[in-house]
């Protein structure tokens, strides 16, 4: 049995549009008042001259106003060809990049290409979280339009742009550099419009599309990077969205909601793709790096799923003895997962069962007992350093050992309320938080002197052992 549900696609002759006409595949061409042309009267034999069949194609396109036409042999490109001109130019764009770097290293465009090939099969693996020792006093930003909980954070691929949004429904554009509002949506008031509540939210990797999860609609907005202008609403999903991913380097979305679905959408026709359908509770959250595969937790079903597009099928992980309410890739084969068990969870793409598990990862609730939530977890992409958010508004950094098999404690930052988001700065020097005075699931219980904000946390290394 299928998971995936595609749209019906169009079999047939299919029409294109070409210059104001639209030309079926039999190089028919329909003009605007339907009557039918024929481009190529008839196909040339062996016996016919190419030079004149390619003059009578141009006599004809000329009367058509279609575009001079030019023989095969002059613009056709073999495959082989068109490689070695998409390697060059890429090559080209890398050494440019590196140059504007300020130390320019002998080898850095070698050494960038094997990243990048590593990271591809899951395999770049950077030694840095050694080097994290402290952290200086953190920055709060706050902003009179988050009334509510603050429940979750994107940044831009370069991290200078920081987008926040909270269960009010507003949502704010931060410059991080000049820690300073760009753009403020208000979330949805009396007799006005607006967004009722955010529970998630993510940004393309070239910054060209925000998209957002509208609690109120059940709609997937998508959002002008930029200037924050709404562009379109995606419709189809039948519960709450609980998350938003894109897959890097791409305008694909993927999202998942209380439905019990992912979709999967394509933002340059603004268009809905497939469904996937598999677990038996609503989806909590979901990630996804380059590859065509997503990965959701699926809250009190207790599973986390690996979503293979391409293939059609998934993979399915057990280990929680509760709801999982967050996961989280670090590479393309390693992700990390937590929830209100209180256990962080080391998983690696090839085995069903955890690489490591720290139980009680937060502690024990003090009132009740019970083990502290894992409410947010945060990966320094392709390295070893990792950081997870609990509702005792504690943050803790790990650094993980060999191969993923084991988790070490660095250091503790404690804040107030829940910490409902965590992201790491590209660059590593910073860890933001997300804390609310609310799960931003629900509303189970509050914290009262928890201030709703976002909080900067700069963090120290120690450079002389690098």
């Amino acid at each position: 049995m299928s998971f995936f549900i595609r749209n019906n696609r169009v079999k047939g002759n299919v029409k294109r549009k070409h210059n104001g006409h639209f030309e079926n595949r039999d190089k028919s061409t329909f003009t605007s008042k339907g009557k039918k042309k024929n481009i190529r009267k008839s196909i040339p034999n062996d016996n016919e001259s190419i030079s004149s069949n390619d003059e009578e194609l141009a006599e004809e396109n000329e009367k058509l106003g279609l575009p001079e036409f030019e023989s095969e042999s002059e613009t056709e490109e073999t495959i082989q060809e068109k490689r070695i001109r998409l390697a060059k130019k890429y090559l080209q764009q890398i050494e440019e990049e590196e140059k504007d770097r300020a130390e320019f290293e002998e080898g850095a465009v070698a050494k960038r290409l094997k990243d990048e090939y590593l990271e591809e099969k899951g395999c770049l693996r950077k030694i840095v979280a050694a080097h994290y020792i402290a952290h200086k006093d953190p920055i709060t930003l706050r902003c009179n339009a988050h009334k509510d909980s603050i429940t979750c954070l994107c940044l831009s691929s370069k991290g200078n742009i920081l987008y926040s949004s909270s269960k009010d429904g507003s949502l704010v554009k931060w410059s991080l550099k000049e820690r300073t509002k760009l753009k403020v949506i208000k979330g949805k008031r009396k007799g006005q419009d607006g967004m009722k509540s955010i529970n998630c939210m993510a940004i393309s990797t070239d910054g060209k599309f925000l998209v957002v999860g509208d609690g109120g609609c059940k709609d997937i907005k998508v959002f002008c990077g930029e200037s924050l202008n709404l562009l379109k609403n995606l419709q189809g999903h039948r519960g709450i969205i609980t998350g938003l991913i894109f897959r890097k380097d791409t305008h694909t979305l993927y999202s998942a909601s209380e439905d019990r679905s992912v979709k999967v959408w394509n933002l340059d026709d603004m268009a809905y793709v497939e469904s996937l359908f598999g677990h038996q509770n609503g989806i909590t959250s979901i990630d996804a790096l380059s590859r065509e595969r997503a990965i959701t937790s699926g809250g009190f079903d207790g599973t986390v799923r690996i979503w293979k597009i391409v293939e059609e099928s998934q993979l399915i992980f057990n280990g929680h003895s509760g709801s999982i309410d967050i996961v989280k890739l670090i590479n393309e084969e390693n992700f990390f997962s937590g929830g209100d068990d209180g256990s962080l969870c080391v998983w690696g793409c090839l085995k069903k069962k955890p690489l490591c598990c720290i139980s009680e990862a937060h502690g024990k609730d003090e009132n009740n007992g019970q083990p502290n939530w894992i409410s947010s977890i945060a990966t320094l992409l392709n390295t070893d350093l990792v950081a997870s958010g609990s509702q005792n508004g504690e943050i803790k950094l790990w650094r993980c050992g060999d191969s993923f098999k084991s988790l070490h404690p660095l250091f503790t930052i404690k804040l107030v309320g829940f910490i409902n988001s965590l992201v790491f700065t590209p660059d590593g020097n910073n860890l933001i938080a997300g804390v609310g005075q609310e799960h931003r699931l629900g509303r189970w219980w509050r914290i009262p002197e928890a201030r709703n904000c976002i909080t900067i946390i700069p963090l120290v290394q120690n450079k002389t052992n690098k």
